[in-house]
């Protein structure tokens, strides 16, 4: 950790930090073990930081991205024009399946076309931090509308990592579940190991034990098993796209475990800002699912787990159909049973 690092609270509410002229991010790829920032200078390092993990979870993707076109202005000063768009398409390419990350660059670029005068980086700034903020109200008001839908006192599953590591700060599905435990609402949260990235284990667990917040890990293969029991509420789980008829893309495992809620009569909740939401993609299947490297199934810890000759299938990302979400929440409010008319008055 850098000397100018060393004044940032390490929380994850505190997971992308704008410091000194400096865009800082808690590194996780080695929480909860290691609690070290990442200086970022160029887009090119804020791309390689999303493209490694340093920073993931869509709607951090997308500030970061935001604050990656100010490195790219600062740092070719006046020359900045003939950078900027070769930086914000860098940034572009850095994951595919995240649509907050082209969402929040294409609010720069309408800035960037609409600027006159000699102040850029100070409006480019400005926007960022005005997309950072706005997530973060986002948050709440959705951890307050999720928690309005659940009645009495639950146990809810939660999948991969979608709190305040994943957003500005506050979190989407850990906002519901923040909520529910600051109204007295919550008996328990259940927190899917996922793999291969382990973000529900190392990640959500943190997030939530810094909260008090009581928390059992899962085998992912155990959910199932868990809601056999009866005694599971809810589902609660964020989004890196929606289609506009209500399928949701998500961290690879939310399919099977929205069919066990199902089954098992356990409602699921989708929760995520309306910037996720993708009135571009009809249905789900047109939704590109980013295909990671064979090693991270392979090797866990550095060590290798995989047979030898044995060959890799690695999304990250797997589509829920709607039929299986009972609600999808986002700041301008909750649609039910959603489906393309539903979605279409939400984002009208």
């Amino acid at each position: 950790m850098d000397q100018s690092s060393q004044a940032i609270p390490v929380t994850p509410d505190n997971a992308i930090v704008w410091h000194n002229n400096r865009l800082y991010l808690l590194d996780q790829r080695y929480l909860p073990h290691q609690t070290d920032f990442v200086e970022l200078n160029s887009a090119q390092e804020v791309a390689y930081a999303i493209r490694d993990m340093v920073v993931r979870g869509a709607p951090a993707i997308g500030i970061t991205a935001a604050f990656g076109v100010v490195l790219s202005v600062m740092q070719a000063g006046d020359h900045w024009r003939d950078k900027i768009d070769a930086d914000i398409k860098t940034l572009a390419a850095s994951r595919p399946t995240a649509v907050n990350l082209f969402w929040a660059l294409s609010r720069m670029r309408n800035k960037i076309a609409s600027f006159e005068g000699d102040h850029i980086i100070k409006m480019l700034l400005d926007e960022a931090k005005a997309i950072h903020q706005e997530d973060i109200d986002a948050n709440h008001k959705m951890g307050a509308l999720g928690s309005a839908l659940v009645e009495g006192k639950t146990r809810v599953i939660t999948h991969c990592n979608a709190g305040a590591l994943a957003t500005g700060g506050y979190g989407t599905a850990l906002g519901v579940i923040r909520s529910l435990h600051a109204n007295g609402k919550l008996a328990q949260v259940y927190a899917d190991e996922t793999r291969p990235w382990l973000q529900g284990s190392r990640l959500t667990a943190w997030e939530l034990l810094q909260d008090d917040i009581p928390v059992s890990l899962l085998a992912d293969g155990a959910a199932a098993s868990l809601m056999s029991g009866g005694d599971i509420g809810w589902v609660i789980v964020g989004s890196d796209r929606i289609a506009a008829n209500g399928d949701v893309a998500n961290k690879i495992g939310t399919y099977s475990l929205a069919v066990a809620a199902k089954y098992h009569g356990v409602k699921v909740m989708v929760v995520a800002p309306t910037s996720t939401i993708d009135m571009e993609i009809s249905c789900g299947k047109d939704i590109p699912i980013e295909v990671r490297e064979s090693d991270e199934l392979l090797y866990c810890g550095g060590k290798r787990i995989g047979a030898s000759g044995a060959s890799v299938w690695n999304p990250v990302f797997d589509v829920t159909p709607a039929a299986l979400v009972d609600a999808i929440v986002t700041e301008r409010g909750v649609v039910l049973s959603p489906n393309s008319e539903k979605l279409a008055q939400l984002m009208a």
